[in-house]
């Protein structure tokens, strides 16, 4: 089946009430996307920011009338600055895999492998995490997640327990579980992360040893590692929790972080944490260290 696609470029404040008209009106998906190249990389905690310039694209079955509904959406939002409407006709495809066309098996330290469904991958003396992209950040494909998958395949992690702070998809949590953590405790303000965060547990076999909570439920206690793979921004508002779930001399791991935001977080651990050299891959830093 085909499908008719909408798509109109408007500010920050207007585009979340017209993806609201568009699903009122029928839409059976509605996305946002950036008009203009404009990173968003530091909102703040609890906080989702959109573009100041963003595409809001809406997607009906054919049955729908495109031009009825910009009629309508017009009428509606006359003076809100609307522009570059485009409305197209466009294929059906199996989008569950379409992913499939780029997101192949990755190797991390020669011990982890992270490999979408049906393209898993087993070599002696390595693990193999399973994993598909989802409805959180986090598949080790973004520099930030798989510098952190580095540091986990790198270090032994037997019989230690892990906080997977900010967990997104939970690929870290799955991760440190498949190469040898006991147990792993998983935190993030949205509920679809946690969700995610369970949805892969259970896909690859550790979820009797995966615990998922929202930060007011997350009772707090010291782990063996902590791992923050969120924003510099919050990472220095957190600084103070964060070291306080770790033992003494136990590991923290931070990611997240642009290679110019290195020293402002560094300050706000120092401390509390004896860092290592950061490791950079492309624009983005991995913070690793020792609790005093």
């Amino acid at each position: 089946m085909a499908w008719q696609q909408i798509s109109v470029i408007t500010n920050e404040n207007t585009a979340p009430p017209l993806a609201d008209l568009f699903s009122n009106l029928g839409a059976v998906s509605v996305t946002y996307m950036d008009a203009e190249d404009e990173p968003v990389y530091e909102p703040a905690i609890g906080e989702t920011r959109i573009w100041s310039n963003t595409q809001v694209i809406a997607l009906y079955d054919t049955m729908m009338n495109p031009e009825l509904i910009k009629t309508v959406v017009l009428a509606k939002f006359k003076d809100q600055g609307l522009r570059d409407w485009l409305i197209e006709e466009i294929a059906d495809q199996e989008w569950e895999r379409a992913w499939m066309d780029y997101y192949k098996p990755m190797k991390f330290a020669d011990k982890l492998w992270v490999c979408p469904t049906d393209q898993e991958q087993y070599e002696p003396g390595t693990v193999c995490l399973t994993l598909d992209p989802g409805l959180a950040f986090g598949t080790g494909t973004h520099p930030t997640t798989a510098l952190c998958l580095e540091w986990l395949a790198s270090h032994d992690l037997t019989g230690k327990t892990v906080i997977d702070y900010g967990c997104g998809s939970g690929i870290l949590a799955v991760a440190a579980i498949l190469l040898g953590a006991k147990a792993a405790q998983a935190v993030d303000i949205d509920s679809q992360a946690l969700t995610a965060t369970r949805s892969n547990a259970l896909k690859n076999n550790v979820q009797d040893k995966i615990n998922c909570y929202l930060p007011e439920q997350f009772v707090s206690f010291q782990a063996d590692v902590v791992l923050a793979n969120i924003l510099a921004k919050p990472l220095i508002e957190l600084s103070e929790q964060i070291c306080g779930l770790l033992v003494s001399n136990g590991q923290l791991v931070l990611s997240g972080i642009l290679h110019e935001q290195a020293e402002s977080v560094i300050s706000a651990y120092k401390q509390n944490i004896n860092f290592n050299p950061f490791v950079q891959q492309e624009d983005w830093i991995r913070l690793d260290g020792v609790k005093y």
